[in-house]
């Protein structure tokens, strides 16, 4: 029977951007439903805000595509050594996992072997690919908690019977103010990533993509909106154009949504971001040869946007491999700025989305189911 240390802290485990927001959300929901807990264990910098004493920064896993991950697994396994001797140290009362599967799968397997419950919080997207680790879940994870309305189906069609909480982001979004600002019809947003790799490929895509803009629309105005731990530099550096840039720092990244006509970013979190804000998108991915031939062998959905999966169909075009290039991208958004009644449509269909991913109060929901089950096994 799994226990853990009653009287230990929570170590949450994250590996991306995207989910030390998330995390961070669930650190404020957990300390207010059992004020004087204590978090520990992988994460980034807005956890450590929220008092959370981060052992291992989230930027050492920050990986993509099957390629990049065989490359650092080396550091990774060193890494994976580190914190289970590190876990049966602190002796947590619980372990929180937090999307990144590939790694946080590793840690579930070493904290059921050290009597440790483990809760998985923004489920893994199995959907997407290899949904017979769905199996794994059920061996090594106490509580799947879910914030994407087509997943609890995909878990019960696999006799898993897993909590559906909502989507955090209704409630870090602050959707009544956005509203209320006017949108910068020249003005188009430039989202890159929060990894070095994907940053790498695709701003000097979108570069090129602006200097072919240019020819027709010259008035347009470009702004990058900088993750978590990138560089200014580096994004700088890899803006190869002679088209005037400016760089916008994250904790004004919604505003800066919001006053995009359109935007041109990578796929990932902060597209369901920009949809939910209401701000058109156009998405670009780009991995190595290797990871995009696995992807096409195992991946079983049809689009890879969080948008396009919550609506079942295109509201975002993607733009993937060799067509996430600079003429595929400025074909794109020029036919969306040559035509304001497409982008209004766009902006509709975005309005409708908010209501598919559930009221606020993710966070805390998935909190109380947490502490619940604790509460649970001490008796």
């Amino acid at each position: 029977m799994q226990t853990g240390n009653q009287h230990g802290p929570i170590w949450l485990s994250v590996g991306e951007a995207s989910g030390d927001l998330h995390g961070a959300e669930l650190i404020k929901a957990l300390a207010q439903a059992r004020p004087g807990i204590s978090f520990t264990g992988m994460g980034g910098p807005a956890m450590e805000a929220e008092g959370m004493d981060v052992r291992y920064p989230s930027s050492l896993i920050s990986l993509v595509g099957i390629t990049e991950i065989l490359g650092g697994l080396p550091r990774i396994l060193l890494l994976l050594r580190r914190i289970r001797r590190a876990l049966e140290q602190v002796q947590p009362c619980a372990v929180v996992l937090i999307d990144c599967p590939e790694f946080n799968f590793r840690i579930a397997k070493i904290a059921r072997r050290l009597g440790i419950p483990v809760y998985y919080y923004i489920s893994p997207q199995l959907w997407a690919w290899r949904p017979g680790r769905a199996e794994f879940l059920r061996d090594h994870v106490r509580r799947v908690i879910c914030i994407l309305p087509f997943e609890k189906d995909f878990y019960g069609k696999r006799g898993m019977d897993v909590d559906y909480v909502g989507h955090p982001l209704m409630d870090v979004l602050p959707l009544n103010r956005l509203d209320a600002m006017p949108v910068d019809r020249n003005l188009i947003g430039l989202l890159p990533g929060s990894r070095i790799r994907e940053v790498s490929n695709l701003l000097p895509e979108f570069a090129g993509a602006a200097r072919l803009l240019r020819e027709k629309h010259p008035d347009l105005r470009y702004v990058i909106v900088r993750a978590p731990g990138m560089e200014r530099e580096r994004l700088l550096a890899l803006w190869d154009s002679d088209i005037p840039v400016e760089i916008v720092e994250p904790d004004a990244r919604y505003e800066t949504f919001r006053a995009c006509a359109m935007m041109l970013a990578a796929s990932g979190t902060v597209t369901l971001e920009t949809a939910l804000i209401g701000t058109p998108v156009v998405v670009a991915y780009q991995v190595s040869a290797l990871s995009a031939l696995v992807a096409r062998l195992l991946v079983r959905v049809k689009f890879i946007s969080l948008p396009n999966l919550i609506a079942d169909r295109e509201i975002y075009p993607e733009h993937i491999q060799d067509r996430a290039t600079a003429p595929h991208l400025a074909a794109a958004a020029s036919s969306w700025i040559d035509s304001p009644e497409r982008l209004a449509s766009v902006r509709r269909d975005l309005a409708g989305l908010r209501s598919m991913v559930g009221e606020p109060g993710a966070a805390a929901r998935a909190a109380r189911i947490i502490l619940d089950d604790l509460e649970a096994l001490k008796g």
